[in-house]
């Protein structure tokens, strides 16, 4: 319970990351610049929480010793997560976008035969289950979107939030099999997104070239966000699965506190950016999203 409890307020925060990016694009901003200057933002405070107790050292010694696992999944678990999540915010509401991302829940469970060093773990077929209840939910809203708004713009909002649902977990997972206690959730965030910079930098470079410079408006809240979704949220999300590491079931359930984000951030959209309440079907699509999170984590 402790740890579907800390992936809770981990939702809370990460639902920042929908809700401003929905504020940045509807203010005309690019989601190359929301994207990479959030984990660029992280970098520098990162290193301050780390460094403040002297355990940067452990990092660098940990990258160094195993440096293209490092690259390879940090780039999966941050690069290939929130860049796709960005993305997707430029084509639909931010509670929708939070919404389809709840397929990470499918995948966590999906993955575990795949990624598990031991033989004995299976396929949580429960978890499966309840993860239909999420995936029926997510189609009543995407249907109902659909009726609004082009084809192009479902397809463009789907798309990339499939690369990353697949991404976070899978990201997350092997980079606790590399690090294997070594390091703590800091240590882990921070050596992540040292890892990453390369990708960040290369999105960066394209975005000066074809966007030209972010606004200050835009700069001001991709800090927001790095701080509110990529330190605070990433830290209790990243904890709360450390917590279960070795059982895939309450893994499972701790990746589904993150349907919370649903409606945090529909709230959230109501009353920062004025957004009109969904409609019944959404709303009813909602629901079941956030009862297959319920059973996920009562299971």
């Amino acid at each position: 319970m402790k740890a579907i409890v800390i992936g809770l307020f981990g939702a809370l925060f990460f639902s920042v990351t929908f809700v401003l990016n929905r504020s940045m694009d509807l203010e005309g901003g690019s989601w190359v610049w929301s994207a990479s200057l959030r984990f660029i933002f992280m970098l520098p405070i990162l290193f301050i929480i780390v460094g403040y107790k002297q355990n940067v050292k452990p990092v660098i010694t940990h990258i160094k010793r195993t440096p293209v696992p490092w690259l390879i999944w940090s780039i999966v678990g941050f690069g290939l997560f929130y860049a796709p999540l960005t993305f997707a915010s430029s084509y639909g509401p931010g509670w929708l976008v939070a919404a389809t991302f709840q397929l990470t829940i499918v995948a966590g469970s999906l993955l575990v035969p795949f990624i598990t060093k031991s033989q004995k773990q299976i396929l949580p077929l429960q978890s499966i289950l309840f993860s239909v209840i999420i995936l029926i939910g997510i189609g009543m809203m995407q249907v109902d979107h659909a009726t609004e708004v082009p084809m192009i713009n479902v397809i463009l909002t789907i798309v990339p939030l499939i690369i990353s649902a697949f991404a976070y977990p899978l990201g997350n997972r092997k980079m606790m099999q590399l690090v294997n206690g070594d390091l703590n959730t800091f240590q882990r965030i921070l050596g992540m997104t040292i890892a990453s910079m390369p990708f960040w930098l290369a999105l960066s470079i394209y975005g000066l070239m074809f966007h030209g410079f972010p606004s200050s408006s835009q700069i001001i809240q991709t800090l927001i966000v790095a701080i509110s979704s990529g330190i605070i949220a990433t830290a209790l999300f990243f904890y709360a699965t450390e917590l279960v590491q070795y059982d895939n079931r309450k893994l499972a359930g701790v990746e589904a506190t993150q349907s919370g984000e649903v409606i945090f951030a529909l709230i959230g959209e109501i009353i920062i950016l004025s957004a009109p309440i969904p409609s019944l079907v959404s709303l009813i699509g909602t629901l079941l999203v956030i009862i297959g999170m319920l059973l996920h984590s009562l299971k």
